[in-house]
């Protein structure tokens, strides 16, 4: 299992990245807590959360992930091998979100505070803010890399145009500069991204993080299309019954069963085997469910990604 950097930045991370939108929602802290020591004790470094998450559950507030995060680093002590990324610009309600500067440096201290820790290895904008220059966000984002409180920037939920738009306006002025971008990408879900913005990644050396790298839960191959599909995320899964789907399912599974693997193992590795992919992005709600790491050790020769990827078109 070998490191790869994060697009132009020093920073080395295992081609996989544990989301923490679990944390305070499906997964309480002692759970959360359970998933992050099996994550970290398996030789893994890269985590993922946001400053929203998780203000969608009937009691909470926001911030409840960052939280979980913050305790288990103060009681583990693994700070310092540890790649941390949180984000900025989601909406807590209409009048808290966004991209002014005042509003990020205000937000950048409670996760900070949150994550009991110094700095934030990569801090993204999570959605765009049409509403705020981007000079402006940029030199927020300049004096807290200045200050020592944010280490590097990325984007997500960025169009392609706003994104270049960016890049440029950091290499004319001298700002902080977008070292990574984090789309949402699968087996199922490649068009926006291999059609937008691929071509953006390769000509300004981004990494990438692509998040619903399992479509929600789709690509485990857990729910079936005999059956009504429940839970939190049963209206995600829905919009992926269908025929292609199918076709998508029946591959990954022939895969999985040839190569003595889950559908979730052989969904993740196809990612990772994709040459502008830095680091998927999957969460789980049990430390039990944390065999898909078995995925970064799972190499696909040409002639099988190429087997899913007809699958899926």
């Amino acid at each position: 299992m070998e490191k790869r950097k994060i697009g132009k930045s020093d920073l080395e991370v295992y081609p996989f990245c544990l989301g923490g939108n679990v944390f305070g929602w499906t997964a309480n802290e002692k759970a959360s807590f359970e998933i992050l020591d099996a994550y970290t004790d398996a030789g893994f470094n890269f985590i993922d959360t946001a400053n929203v998450y998780s203000a969608w559950v009937p009691g909470n507030e926001g911030g409840e992930s960052e939280t979980i995060i913050g305790n288990w680093l103060k009681k583990s002590g693994k700070r310092k091998d540890l790649i941390i990324a949180t984000k900025v610009g989601a909406a807590f309600s209409p009048d808290n979100k966004g991209l002014k500067k005042d509003y990020i440096l205000r937000q950048v201290e409670d996760s900070l505070q949150r994550l009991q820790t110094d700095y934030i290895d990569l801090y993204f904008s999570h959605y765009d803010d049409l509403f705020t220059p981007q000079e402006e966000t940029l030199e927020a984002y300049s004096q807290l890399i200045k200050d020592g409180k944010v280490r590097y920037i990325g984007a997500s939920n960025m169009s392609a145009e706003r994104l270049v738009e960016s890049i440029h306006k950091s290499k004319d002025n001298g700002y902080a500069e977008y070292i990574c971008l984090q789309p949402e990408y699968n087996l199922y879900d490649r068009y926006k991204y291999e059609t937008e913005y691929e071509r953006i990644v390769e000509r300004y050396g981004l990494g990438v993080v692509s998040y619903y790298s399992l479509a929600s839960g789709f690509l485990t191959g857990k729910y079936k299309f005999d059956e009504e599909v429940k839970g939190n995320r049963s209206d995600a899964v829905n919009e992926y019954m269908n025929d292609r789907g199918r076709r998508i399912l029946d591959a990954l599974t022939l895969v999985a069963e040839q190569l003595n693997a889950t559908p979730a193992q052989v969904a993740l590795a196809w990612l990772i085997a994709h040459p502008s992919i830095t680091a998927p992005i999957a969460s789980v709600s049990k430390a039990t469910q944390l065999d898909i790491l078995k995925a970064v050790d799972l190499k696909l020769d040409e002639e099988t990604v190429d087997r899913l990827s007809n699958a899926s078109e």
